[in-house]
């Protein structure tokens, strides 16, 4: 996305849709809260407050018809162009080749009005604010066709296909969802920022008098009961209204667009061919409900955890299935993968006890100086079977295998994630021994893409494994390298030109 001076000639600009004015006047105020607060403060030191915060909440709610009248957009040879700006003026432009999604939103004010808002996604480069190529709003009709415009195909009819859809069995995996925690930790800060301590409250209270009580075992189940039922409810409520509706299909041209959100009704559309693998991932709660979730690795776009979602926390033969339809084969995420060496999981025991035995030696200290309850040794003595059980499993996780024409990686305790990238995605290699791993024989190899997160890797690989898959990522680039000894113990094998893949 570039700025440039001026506009070329071409097609007429075009103004976002009137009713916006019913809308940004709350956005800004929220925006300008606070400079209102400041102007009250100030106001009340000097005897007019109320004053100061009338004029303060007049002038945001102005920017909304100055924004109206000063933001256009248009299509025109090639390109998308966004004008915008009051006192300075910007013309931000976008080359229909770079645009990697188009993003459609509509909050419940939107969706009141009959408005939308569209974002038009570049990849890396959307996370800097000043560069998002944002309308909002246009009307439903309009966001549409825009869409339309910017990738050509059709949303409905015998062309599409669809590839999954939400089903109420989902809901299992609800309570499980990592965004349950999220909403908890802001309401415990909400509540304290309101000077309204939890701690004030009869359950919570009456735990916490247990847990310092002779009889800490019943207050700290207590407390892991009355946390467990919090996430949970709070997990539900978040991916019911996030993923409700939730709508996977493919469009004529290849296209594959999502629909999802209750209050907020969220599209997105991705052009496959832009998509480099995918990822399966399964969170430790999740996998033990035999759930998963999947996200695309596309070039240029890089969502939450570094792809694009394609399902949210489903059962995982579906989350399977939906991977295979998008590699257009089912072998990269249901074929076998090659074991890492038995030294792998000796280096996996080590650390986990490592870190254990100071956690286990704090926990202890503190029991000894009266800071926790005496009745609480259990615990650091369950610290380290727990540690050997995780470690073991990280080992399980770890595979590799080339299929076809990808690259699979498996590996992960906590969130076990197997992913599938294509090899002609793979623009460079990079062959990583620490001491530890040299003494071993076992090499990190990590692979480096435009695709996704940006470079997925294989721990603790046999060396000679790892250089045969380096030859076959890259062949033709390695043999100058082979047999060179190094003065590190991280060496680059080989890089593919960027504009490959």
């Amino acid at each position: 996305m570039t700025a440039t001076p001026g506009a070329a000639a071409g097609q007429e600009w075009r103004r976002l849709h009137p009713r916006m004015l019913l809308v940004h006047p709350l956005h800004e105020l929220v925006r300008a809260l606070p400079v209102l607060i400041a102007t009250l403060v100030v106001g009340v030191s000097t005897g007019s407050g109320e004053k100061w915060s009338l004029i303060a909440s007049a002038g945001a709610i102005l920017l909304g018809p100055a924004r109206w009248y000063t933001t256009r957009f248009r299509i025109a040879d090639g390109k998308v162009e966004l004008s915008r700006g009051l006192l300075q003026k910007q013309v931000l432009t976008i080359p229909l080749e770079r645009i990697r999604s188009v993003d459609v939103t509509a909050h419940p004010l939107h969706r009141a009005l009959g408005l939308a808002r569209v974002e038009i996604g570049t990849g890396v480069r959307d996370r800097k604010r000043e560069e998002h190529l944002r309308l909002d709003a246009l009307s439903v009709p309009e966001a549409a066709r825009l869409r339309l415009e910017l990738f050509p195909s059709g949303t409905s009819g015998p062309g599409h296909r669809e590839l999954a859809r939400a089903r109420t069995a989902w809901m299992r995996y609800a309570p499980l969802n990592v965004g349950g925690p999220v909403l908890l930790a802001l309401l415990v800060v909400i509540l304290y920022q309101a000077h309204l301590d939890p701690l004030d409250y009869g359950p919570v209270h009456a735990a916490a008098d247990r847990l310092r009580g002779p009889h800490p075992w019943a207050g700290l189940l207590e407390a892991a009961g009355i946390a467990v039922v919090c996430t949970a409810a709070a997990s539900t409520v978040f991916y019911a209204v996030m993923f409700g509706n939730f709508r996977l299909i493919r469009l004529p041209d290849g296209t594959l667009q999502t629909t999802h959100g209750r209050l907020t009704t969220r599209t997105v559309a991705i052009q496959e061919r832009r998509v480099r693998g995918v990822e399966v991932a399964e969170t430790l709660p999740v996998r033990a409900m035999g759930g998963a979730r999947c996200l695309a690795l596309t070039t240029g776009l890089r969502g939450g955890r570094g792809g694009a979602l394609l399902v949210p926390s489903a059962p995982a033969a579906q989350v399977r299935h939906v991977a295979g339809e998008v590699l257009g084969e089912r072998a990269p995420v249901t074929g076998a993968l090659a074991r890492h060496p038995r030294r792998a999981l000796r280096r996996r025991v080590v650390r986990a006890l490592a870190v254990s035995a100071p956690a286990a030696v704090a926990f202890a200290v503190a029991v000894r100086c009266a800071v926790l309850p005496g009745g609480l040794w259990p615990v650091p003595a369950a610290l380290f079977p727990l540690a050997v059980l995780a470690a073991v499993d990280a080992y399980r996780n770890l595979g590799h295998a080339i299929t076809g024409p990808y690259l699979v990686g498996r590996s992960g305790v906590l969130v076990r994630r197997r992913w599938a990238l294509s090899r002609e995605g793979v623009v460079g290699v990079r062959l990583r021994r620490s001491v530890f791993q040299k003494r071993a024989g076992l090499t990190t190899l990590i692979v480096t893409t435009a695709a996704g997160r940006g470079r997925y890797g294989l721990p603790d690989v046999a060396s000679g494994d790892a250089e045969r898959l380096t030859r076959e990522l890259l062949p033709g680039l390695v043999e100058p390298f082979a047999g060179r000894p190094s003065r590190t113990h991280s060496s680059r094998a080989g890089t593919r030109s960027a504009g490959e893949g």
